[in-house]
C-alpha cells in the first residue's frame, strides 16, 4: 500500500470538501459538478482510511487493557482477525481506476450486415439500454436516429446521464464501457418464412462524454455541410436543410444530426458527439503509449471484437470475452442487465489487482 498515494488522495479529498463548501464555487455549475464528481470518488477511499485507522487504534486499546484484564484479549483478537480485510479494502481503493467511471456516455448502435433484421436487432439493443437506464434511475435522450422501414433502427445515438453527482463516483461510464463490440442475435426473423435460424449482428459503441475542459474543438478544424433530413426509406421528412454533417479535418472524424428541427440544434448535437468521440481517441492513443503494466490497471477488456450472442431459441446471452452464459435473455433484453454487467466488473476488478501486483513487483 502506497502511504505517499493515500496521503496524497486524502489532502486531495480534503481540498475539494473545502472547495465544495464555498457557495462561490456552485456559481459554475460545470465546475461543481466536475469537482462534486471527484469528491464522490474520493468518498469511499476517505470512508475505508478512516475505518482502518480507527480499528488500528481500537486494537492498541483493547491489547494495552487486555495486559490488565484478560477479558479483554477476545475483543483484540477479534478487532485483529478484521484488519486484513480493512487494508486489502483500501488497497484496492488505491489502485488507479478508470478516470471516466464518474462520466456520462454516448451510446451508438448500428446495424451491421442482416438487413431490415439487423436494423430490428440494434433496435432490440437500444430498448434494452433505456429500459437498463431506467432500473436505475438515469435519464435518457436520443440525439440522433435513422429509422428502418420495419420500425428497427440503422444508426443511432443514445445519451445516458446521472441525476446529479454519482454515488461514489460510478456513474453511467463505470457501468455501460463494457458494452462497446459486436453484439450478434440468431433467432427466426420476422422476414424469414421458412422458420429457419439466421445470425445478423449490430455494433455497439459506448463513449464518456466529454465536457468542454475535456476537449478543446478549434473552429478552423471543422468542415460543416448542411442537407436535408430523410426518413425510412429515403422519403424527406423536412423541407429545409436542417441537418447537419461535421467533419473534423485533423482526424478524419464525420459525425451527422438531423433529429432536431433547426440547423442549430442539430449542430450542438453533433458538437457533442464528437467531442466524446475526440475525447475516446486522445484516451486511446495514451493508453497505447502506456507501459504493459499501466494498460493492465487502467484497461478495460477488450471492446473491439465479438463480444456477446443472444439466442432467442434457448433464450441464452453469452459474453465471450469472460465466458459468462446466463438463459435469461428475455428479462436481459428487458434491461436486467447487471449479471453479465458484475461478472465483467469482478474480471476487470481481477485484473487491475493482478495489474498492481506486477507492477509492485518491479
Amino acid at each position: 500500500m502506497s502511504s505517499e498515494r493515500l496521503a496524497a488522495l486524502l489532502d486531495e479529498y480534503a481540498e475539494l470538501e473545502k472547495r465544495l463548501a464555498d457557495p462561490a464555487i456552485h456559481a459554475d455549475q460545470g465546475t461543481a459538478r466536475r469537482f462534486g464528481r471527484r469528491y464522490a470518488e474520493l468518498v469511499p477511499l476517505h470512508k475505508a482510511a478512516g475505518e482502518l485507522e480507527q480499528a488500528r487504534a481500537d486494537l492498541v486499546a483493547a491489547r494495552e487493557l487486555a495486559a490488565e484484564d484478560p477479558a479483554f484479549a477476545a475483543e483484540a483478537e477479534a478487532i485483529a482477525e478484521s484488519l486484513p480485510a480493512l487494508e486489502e479494502r483500501l488497497a484496492e481503493l488505491l489502485i488507479p481506476r478508470d478516470p471516466h467511471d464518474a462520466k456520462d456516455v454516448i451510446v451508438e448502435i448500428k446495424a451491421g450486415e442482416g438487413g431490415e433484421e439487423s436494423a430490428l436487432f440494434a433496435g432490440d439493443l437500444l430498448r434494452m439500454y433505456t429500459r437498463y437506464a431506467e432500473r436505475h434511475g438515469w435519464v435518457t435522450e436520443v440525439i440522433d436516429a435513422q429509422e428502418s422501414d420495419l420500425g428497427g433502427v440503422k444508426d443511432v445515438s443514445l445519451a445516458i446521464k446521472t441525476k446529479g453527482v454519482p454515488e461514489g463516483g460510478n456513474g453511467v461510464w463505470s457501468r455501460l464501457k463494457w458494452e462497446g463490440g459486436v453484439h450478434r442475435v440468431q433467432r427466426v426473423p420476422v422476414t424469414e418464412s421458412q422458420g429457419r435460424i439466421h445470425t445478423s449482428a449490430a455494433g455497439v459503441l459506448v463513449l464518456p462524454e466529454a465536457e468542454d475542459v475535456d476537449v478543446t474543438i478549434d473552429p478552423n478544424d471543422l468542415r460543416i455541410d448542411v442537407f436535408r433530413s430523410s426518413g425510412p426509406g429515403g422519403q424527406s421528412v423536412n423541407t429545409t436543410d436542417s441537418a447537419v454533417r461535421i467533419t473534423h479535418v485533423p482526424t478524419g472524424i464525420v459525425v451527422s444530426c438531423q433529429n432536431e428541427k433547426s440547423q442549430l440544434q442539430n449542430r450542438e448535437q453533433a458538437l457533442r458527439i464528437l467531442r466524446a468521440r475526440l475525447l475516446a481517441a486522445a484516451q486511446e492513443q495514451a493508453d497505447a503509449a502506456a507501459s504493459d503494466a499501466r494498460k493492465a490497471q487502467v484497461r478495460t477488456v477488450d471492446r473491439s471484437e465479438r463480444i456477446r450472442t443472444y439466442n432467442f431459441p434457448q433464450n441464452r446471452i453469452t459474453d465471450h470475452r469472460i465466458g459468462y452464459t446466463a438463459y435469461n435473455l428475455d428479462l436481459a433484453l428487458a434491461g436486467e442487465l447487471d449479471g453479465v454487467l458484475d461478472a465483467l466488473a469482478e474480471a476487470d476488478r481481477a485484473a487491475r489487482l493482478a495489474g498492481e501486483t506486477e507492477l509492485s513487483r518491479r
